[in-house]
């Protein structure tokens, strides 16, 4: 049988440091939130659903992540466009680490005053933005909102399902 003796400084460091540890890992993390304007444009994803007898889609905090990203990048370079720097809509959702089993994206950009209510209303006209919206293999969205040095506002709606885990 064997027997270690700890020395007592060890000891006396791990009480002191643990509890505080412990302590860090209770605090919880800000609390995501979507803006005024983006929490807009989920609400009227959800009613126009809705109004098709679809469920809601859920707010993914990724997917926010993913379109806030781009909505910046296309402000940044003064383009809307699905693809920047090379990368697709689904490049970017596998580079956040959402697997995804189906996905699409729906961008605008307008200098409208109230530019989430034109811009809304300009992809419930177009046919292809519709059915994004309509879809009824989407279960998320991901929302996010920019503008550029000039006003214009950009706007990236990303949906997806989550693959299913074996």
């Amino acid at each position: 049988m064997y027997r270690i003796l700890i020395p007592v400084p060890f000891i006396m460091l791990a009480l002191l440091v643990l509890p505080a540890l412990r302590a860090e890992d209770k605090k919880e993390k800000p609390k995501f939130k979507l803006t005024d304007a983006e929490q807009k444009i989920f609400d009227m994803t959800n009613e126009a659903r809705k109004k098709e007898k679809l469920p809601a889609l859920k707010l993914s905090q990724i997917l926010c992540e993913v379109a806030r990203a781009h909505s910046a990048n296309m402000a940044k370079q003064g383009k809307l466009s699905h693809e920047l720097d090379g990368k697709k809509p689904p490049d970017r959702i596998k580079a956040a680490g959402y697997q995804a089993a189906w996905g699409g994206e729906n961008v605008g950009a307008s200098n409208d005053p109230k530019p989430e209510n034109a811009i809304f209303k300009m992809w419930m006209e177009s046919p292809l933005h519709k059915a994004n919206i309509l879809k009824d293999k989407y279960t998320e969205l991901g929302i996010g909102i920019a503008k550029d040095e000039n006003g214009e506002t950009y706007i990236t709606q990303v949906f997806a399902t989550p693959k299913r885990k074996r």
